[in-house]
């Protein structure tokens, strides 16, 4: 008899809950998993039949990362069916809790790290405002830079935001109402000068 199991991207117990690949993204973990568990009455509690760590790529981001975790999690399902369920295995460890993103976690927060502005950038829907308009940023890396967090400090063939540690350089962004675009492009149309700050509105 088959059992009932759940397909979990985490290596549990860490990362119980609805966003356990956003939270290992914006935690910086090195790795995370597929995990194949028992259903039971607790969330994500159940014993495991069977899980598969993978490396976290530092650019990855979380449409990718999710992606991959769905082939590595179906091969194992089809090889579990074709051989056979194995004794499951309680989880051990402190649990921790991957609770779902919230709006406020997605308006970038320039007082931040460099390092921890890019990874809500992978997490998808980071965004900030400039001169009062919505901007999404799509794609971006840290980069080194000084000067106050949210400002601008570079406007030529990069565009380059100081963060409250590094700064970031921004690569595909998108204005309220327009399709992503490079940042490059979307500093022709604006021409941004350095000292213009990002804000909260």
């Amino acid at each position: 008899m088959i059992p009932l199991v759940n397909l979990h991207f985490s290596l549990l117990p860490r990362w119980r809950g609805a966003a356990p690949v956003e939270r290992a993204i914006l935690a910086g973990d090195a790795r995370t998993g597929s995990s194949i568990m028992q259903i039971e009455e607790g969330l994500d509690t159940g014993a495991v039949y069977d899980v598969e760590a993978v490396d976290i790529d530092d650019d990855e981001t979380v449409e990718e990362l999710r992606s991959r975790l769905g082939v590595i999690g179906a091969a194992q399902i089809v090889r579990m069916l074709r051989e056979g369920f194995p004794e499951p295995i309680p989880q051990s460890g402190d649990p921790v809790h991957a609770d779902k993103i919230t709006p406020d976690e997605l308006l970038i927060d320039w007082n931040k790290p460099a390092i921890d502005i890019v990874r809500s950038v992978r997490v998808g829907g980071a965004h900030s405002f400039f001169r009062g308009s919505r901007l999404k940023v799509h794609a971006a890396q840290p980069c080194d830079g000084a000067g106050e967090p949210g400002a601008i400090v570079s406007t030529g063939i990069e565009v380059v935001v100081a963060a409250g540690r590094g700064a970031v350089r921004l690569v595909t962004v998108q204005p309220e109402g327009k399709r992503p675009m490079p940042a490059r492009d979307w500093a022709n149309g604006v021409r941004p000068s350095v000292g213009e700050t990002f804000g909260s509105h």
